[in-house]
C-alpha cells in the first residue's frame, strides 16, 4: 500500500473567480478552485476532466475528486466558499485527455483511456483529509478504460483495454465484493458484437443503459448468477442522431435522458422507457443553439442537470418529457475569446449532484472546480399550481429513522419519496397531516449508508431536502 501525504493548497484564483461575472440564472457561485499551473494537454487544450463527489460519514466532510491532465485532485469542499486541495495522485502521463472517477464505500476508482503508458487506480479515502492511500496503481486488472459506473457492489467499465493492448472488451463488469481487488465477472462482447464500442453506461439493478457511440442506444440485463448479458432493447435510429455519449434514468424508471456528443450541437433526447416493448423518443431539446451536451444527471423524476460544452451547467424540468423546460444555468466557460479556442472541448465536462449539503460540484475543462448553489433552480421546478413549504429533517445525518417537520397552513394529504444517488426511489409512503407544524416520521433503518433526497408533495405544495444515513 502506498501512502500519499495530503497537500494543502488554496488557489489564489479562487477569490478572483468569485468576483468574476458569470452568465447565470437561478444558480449561484459559492466557491471555486483551480490549480493555475496545471498544463493544458496539447490536442484539445483540456486541463480538467471527470468529477465525482464523496461524503465521509465518520467526519461529515464533503469532497470533490477531479481528474486533470497530470493526475487526479482530492478537494475538501466542506467549507464550500474556500475549497482546499487535500490530496493529489499523479497519472502515468503529463498530458492526459481523459480521467473518469467513481466511488464505492470509502474507495475511489480512477480510469483513463489515453494511449501509451496508463493505469487503473484504486484509492482508500478513509484517511482524508490527512492523506490518501493508494491500493492499486497498475495494469493488473486492465490498462485503459473510457468510463466506469458503480451499481451496488459491481463496477462496470466501458471500452476496457487490457495491458499491452492484449485484449479489448466493449463493456466489462467486475465484482466489488472485495473493493481492493475487483474480480472480472463477464464481458459484453462474449455475447454481442454490437455495439463495438461502449462509451458509457448507466446501470440500475443490473439493467444496463448503454451508450454505444454511433451504433446507438442499447439496454441489457446482466444476470448476476450466470454472469450473462441479455439484450432487451436497441435504438439505432432516432432524431438528431450522432455519437451516443452518456445517459441517466429518472427515479421512477420511466424516462431516460441521453446526450450525443458528435457531431456538435445535437439536441438532448428524452426517451420513454416505461414500456421496453415500445421505447419512444418523446422530445429533443437544447439549452442554446450550437451548444454540445456532454453528460446528464437526474435528481428524482423532475430535475435534469446537464454538463455542456460552451455553456456550462444547464438545468431542466423534465416532469413532462414531451415538454422540457429550462429552469436554470451557470456558464462556466469564460474563455470564449481565448487564443486557439476550440468550442467542442471548452466548458463543463461533468458534475456531481449528491453531496448532503445539496450543493452541486462541476468541472470546467479549463477553469477547474465550481461549487454551485442550485436551490433556486430546484424551486423553479415546482409546478405553478404548487407553493413551496419549508421542511426540515432530523436527525440529519441519521442512523435508523428520522422525522420531517412540516408547517402547513391547512390540512392535506402528503406523499413522500426517498431517492438514492442514482435517482431510484427506495422508500415511499402517504399520510394525512393536520394544519400547523407536524412531524412526519419515516422508518429508514433498512437503507444502506449514503446520501438520499426526500421529496414531499402535498395538495398545495412540493418540497425536498437531502439526507445522509451513516450506518
Amino acid at each position: 500500500m502506498k501512502l500519499v501525504t495530503a497537500i494543502t493548497f488554496i488557489s489564489l484564483l479562487s477569490l478572483s473567480a468569485i468576483a468574476q461575472s458569470y452568465n447565470a440564472q437561478n444558480i449561484s457561485l459559492v466557491g471555486h478552485w483551480v490549480n493555475p499551473t496545471e498544463p493544458a494537454e496539447p490536442v484539445y487544450g483540456i486541463r480538467f476532466q471527470g468529477i465525482w463527489g464523496w461524503h465521509d460519514d465518520s467526519t461529515n466532510r464533503e469532497y470533490a475528486i477531479m481528474g486533470s491532465s497530470t493526475g487526479c485532485y482530492f478537494i475538501d469542499v466542506t467549507n464550500p466558499a474556500t475549497p482546499v486541495q487535500v490530496g493529489y495522485l499523479p497519472g502515468r502521463q503529463q498530458d492526459h485527455i481523459w480521467h473518469e472517477v467513481k466511488t464505492y464505500k470509502n474507495y475511489c476508482y480512477i480510469v483513463s483511456d489515453d494511449g501509451g503508458n496508463n493505469a487503473f487506480q484504486i484509492i482508500d479515502m478513509q484517511y482524508l483529509p490527512d492523506s490518501i492511500h493508494v491500493i492499486h496503481d497498475g495494469t493488473t486488472y486492465f490498462e485503459r478504460c473510457h468510463t466506469i459506473y458503480v451499481d451496488g457492489d459491481k463496477l462496470y467499465g466501458g471500452s476496457v483495454t487490457m495491458a499491452g493492448n492484449s485484449q479489448y472488451y466493449s463493456m466489462a463488469v467486475y465484482s466489488l465484493a472485495n473493493p481492493e481487488q475487483p474480480q472480472l465477472l463477464s464481458t459484453l462482447n462474449q455475447f454481442y458484437t454490437t455495439p463495438a464500442t461502449v462509451h458509457d453506461m448507466f446501470v440500475r439493478n443490473d439493467t444496463c443503459y448503454v451508450s454505444g457511440g454511433f451504433d446507438g442506444l442499447f439496454i441489457y440485463k446482466f444476470d448476476t448468477l450466470a454472469n450473462t448479458f441479455t439484450e432487451l432493447v436497441r435504438l439505432t435510429s432516432y432524431p438528431e442522431q450522432g455519437y451516443n455519449h452518456s445517459s441517466f434514468l429518472t427515479g421512477n424508471g420511466n424516462t431516460l435522458i441521453f446526450m450525443d456528443e458528435v457531431p456538435d450541437a445535437r439536441g438532448i433526447k428524452a426517451v420513454d422507457v416505461s414500456n421496453l416493448g415500445n421505447v419512444t423518443v418523446t422530445s429533443v431539446f437544447r439549452s442554446n443553439q450550437g451548444n454540445t451536451p456532454h453528460n446528464p444527471y437526474i435528481i428524482g423524476n423532475d430535475v435534469l442537470i446537464g454538463a455542456n460544452y460552451t455553456d456550462g451547467v444547464q438545468i431542466f424540468n423534465i416532469t413532462d418529457p414531451y415538454n422540457v423546460v429550462r429552469i436554470g444555468y451557470f456558464d462556466t466557460d469564460t474563455l470564449v475569446n481565448a487564443p486557439n479556442y476550440t468550442a467542442n472541448y471548452h466548458g463543463c465536462w461533468g458534475a456531481y449532484t449528491d453531496l448532503p449539503s445539496g450543493l452541486l460540484i462541476a468541472s470546467d475543462m479549463q477553469n477547474g472546480l465550481y461549487v454551485l448553489d442550485i436551490s433556486q433552480a430546484i424551486l423553479a421546478s415546482v409546478p405553478d399550481n404548487h407553493s413551496t413549504v419549508a421542511v426540515a429533517a432530523y436527525p440529519n445525518p441519521f442512523n435508523e429513522n428520522f422525522s420531517v417537520s412540516i408547517a402547513l397552513s391547512e390540512s392535506q394529504n402528503i406523499r413522500y419519496s426517498i431517492v438514492d444517488v442514482s435517482g431510484r426511489e427506495v422508500i415511499s409512503g402517504a399520510t394525512f397531516q393536520p394544519s400547523g407544524t407536524s412531524l412526519l416520521e419515516v422508518e429508514a433503518a433498512l437503507l444502506t449508508p449514503g446520501a438520499y433526497h426526500i421529496i414531499i408533495t402535498g395538495d398545495t405544495f412540493r418540497s425536498s431536502t437531502q439526507l445522509v444515513k451513516t450506518k
